[in-house]
């Protein structure tokens, strides 16, 4: 496994007696975390579907083996109930034993040890070495992939219709492969047994399962893309809805606040309207195949009765052959219906793997160069030269040869009306999207010539809304430095002012103190709660290069004054880009760089602007009544 991935927080519970001789002989030969760490996912499903079958081959081939076995043990059973009769038929009580023990016990060791044998292992290789481990790893690596994606990736689609996708990948990869050369091809190695069987006794038998054999694939063949576009459909407008209804919980306190005429009832409804149109096209579909089939066996199992009677009348078949040519045929029929719901199932797994891809394989945007080297910790200058870059094509361009130097260890403010291109400003130097033309360098170094995780290895970044993991309060710190001491997580806290908080903090589960969790997305907490979890979690992590996004806004002031001196000791050795709406909390930084519509109209210290009446920053400032900086502060 690659160095850089540092597994997860232990789980809660964890199945730990797993260990076991027998089932782990079985178990180990799938490694579901095998590394893929620069693979691109194929985007069509075939492409898909076999790129994780050849990291899995041995056991698929031993499953497609297995497979036949069934077959042909389904298909001799019938058979042997034919020579059963036809034994009885010639034998005497006394004589049976004696003339046909052998054939007996040939019988019985078919039903009691092939058949077990056959069985046994086809659920040893089905359950114990593929379906948890491989499923596993289609869904490990299509993680892999999907989480390396970059920040737009996110911005345009649900978080729970991509985990949806995720999870749906690697049980319709596994189904498909594991019913094709389980289900399907004992199916038609049963089909191939009768028919050679059969045209042994009569060749017109053998033909008429043949021609219902052709018959079936025809079926198959024409009514199987229809049935698959169908399948396409369900499985698209089902993750629309499943996004549309996790949208809605996510953000269930807007839809508390806001939705009193129950707007979100009606985005549930029709997606629910969509699905249940897509649902109802695809069962229709299925009924007409069931329909087709169901015809076909009709025909297929009169012409042969008809066979047999007549065979039979002629001499040519014994009570025996009729018995197990029936039996055969009427396996036959209901072999056909349980296939033809396999096959619902394999269009419909083959459809949610074309799905997922269409989201799991895309080819990030952004990745790292195959030659990117990791950054070793910054001094912290920035430059920025002749940037260029817009939000996609029909966007106008918002930078057009930017350039900037911050010198390493300065503190700057970046001021500027909303959309003056301030969170683009450090989106880029993030690497969160990629410059079109220009480039951004850090110490010398093109952001785009590093490994991204060492890019933002040199940056703590406070944003003005907060992500927080819905795991303890002590995780949630310590991911801004894996593997530090509690010592140092409540040294963190306590100059965040947020120890104070934590310790009386209690889950739903009685989780005190550190080890509270906070919900999904911190939601437990208040804004300046999180906010101060944030603070905490930068300190701790110690970068380089600070990046404060309206660090303080969501606190009240006693906090804030009370953060913005252990904010200043942080800061001290840093390069610093601080953004703010309200000016007094940047108005101390060494230099103030003023933006609008994606270009730098001013820079200087805040008496420097102040003293530009006609200057936006000198506007700004006057419809501002200031904050807790005060002024003699900001001219030092």
């Amino acid at each position: 496994m690659s160095n850089r991935f540092r597994p997860g927080q232990e789980p809660e519970t964890r199945y730990r007696n797993t260990d076991h001789p027998v089932w782990n002989r079985f178990e180990r030969f799938i490694e579901p975390f095998a590394d893929t760490e620069r693979a691109i996912l194929p985007k069509s499903a075939w492409g898909f579907i076999l790129f994780f079958a050849k990291q899995a081959r041995w056991p698929f081939a031993a499953l497609l083996v297995v497979g036949g076995l069934v077959g042909a043990v389904d298909a001799a059973l019938y058979w042997s109930v034919g020579w059963l009769i036809d034994i009885l038929d010639s034998s005497t009580p006394a004589t049976l034993l004696r003339d046909h023990w052998h054939t007996l016990l040939g019988l019985a060791l078919l039903l009691f040890v092939v058949r077990a044998v056959v069985m046994i292992g086809a659920a040893m290789i089905e359950q114990q070495v593929i379906v948890p481990r491989f499923y596993t790893m289609v869904r490990w690596q299509s993680f892999r992939r999907v989480i390396e994606q970059p920040y737009t990736f996110y911005q345009n689609d649900f978080a729970g219709r991509i985990a949806t996708k995720i999870m749906q990948a690697g049980e319709s990869t596994g189904d498909f492969i594991v019913t094709s050369l389980q289900s399907l091809w004992s199916f038609l190695t049963f089909i191939v047994l009768t028919v050679t069987i059969l045209s042994s006794l009569d060749w017109r038998m053998g033909a008429v399962v043949a021609l219902w054999g052709a018959g079936y694939a025809v079926v198959v063949r024409y009514l199987l893309p229809r049935l698959r576009r169908a399948g396409k459909e369900n499985a698209n407008e089902r993750a629309i809805l499943n996004g549309r209804m996790v949208d809605v919980f996510t953000n269930i306190l807007s839809v508390k606040l806001f939705d009193t005429d129950r707007r979100e009832h009606g985005v549930v409804h029709d997606a629910l309207t969509n699905y249940l149109g897509a649902v109802t096209h695809l069962t229709r579909m299925i009924t007409m195949v069931r329909i087709a089939v169901a015809m076909l066996n009709g025909a297929m199992m009169t012409a042969v009765a008809v066979l047999c009677v007549l065979s039979w009348m002629s001499g040519a078949l014994t009570t025996g052959a009729i018995a197990a040519t029936m039996g055969l045929v009427f396996r036959l029929n209901q072999m056909s219906g349980w296939m033809m719901f396999n096959i619902n199932g394999l269009i419909r797994a083959y459809s949610t793997v074309q799905d997922a891809t269409e989201t799991i394989s895309v080819r990030p945007a952004i990745r790292d160069k195959a030659n990117a080297s990791d950054l070793k910790r910054a001094e912290g200058h920035i430059r920025f030269e002749d940037v260029e870059f817009r939000y996609g094509k029909n966007h106008g361009e918002l930078f057009a040869g930017l350039s900037i130097d911050i010198r390493p260890g300065e503190k700057i403010g970046l001021v500027g009306p909303s959309g003056a291109g301030k969170s683009t400003f450090v989106n880029l130097l993030l690497r969160l999207f990629d410059v079109e033309g220009g480039r951004i360098l850090l110490d010398g170094h093109d952001v785009r010539d590093v490994t991204q995780a060492s890019l933002r290895a040199q940056f703590g970044v406070v944003s003005q809304e907060p992500s927080l993991m819905h795991r303890s309060l002590r995780d949630n710190i310590a991911y801004g430095k894996p593997g530090a001491s509690e010592a140092e997580i409540v040294e963190a806290a306590k100059k965040a002012h947020a120890h104070e908080f934590i310790v009386g903090v209690e889950d739903p589960r009685g989780r005190r103190g550190y080890d509270a969790h906070v919900g999904e997305r911190g939601i437990k907490l208040s804004g300046g709660q999180r906010q101060r979890i944030a603070i905490a979690r930068v300190m701790l992590k110690d970068a380089p290069v600070l990046i404060l996004d309206e660090a303080t806004s969501a606190l009240d002031s006693d906090i804030e004054a009370a953060i913005q001196e252990n904010l200043h000791e942080l800061m001290r050795g840093k390069t610093v880009v601080a953004i703010a709406h309200r000016l007094s909390t940047i108005a101390a930084m060494d230099r103030l760089v003023v933006m609008d519509s994606g270009t730098i109209v001013e820079t200087g210290t805040h008496r420097e602007l102040i003293e530009r009446p006609n200057g936006l920053y000198a506007r700004l400032w006057a419809r501002q009544s200031g904050g807790f900086l005060a002024l003699e502060e900001a001219a030092e």
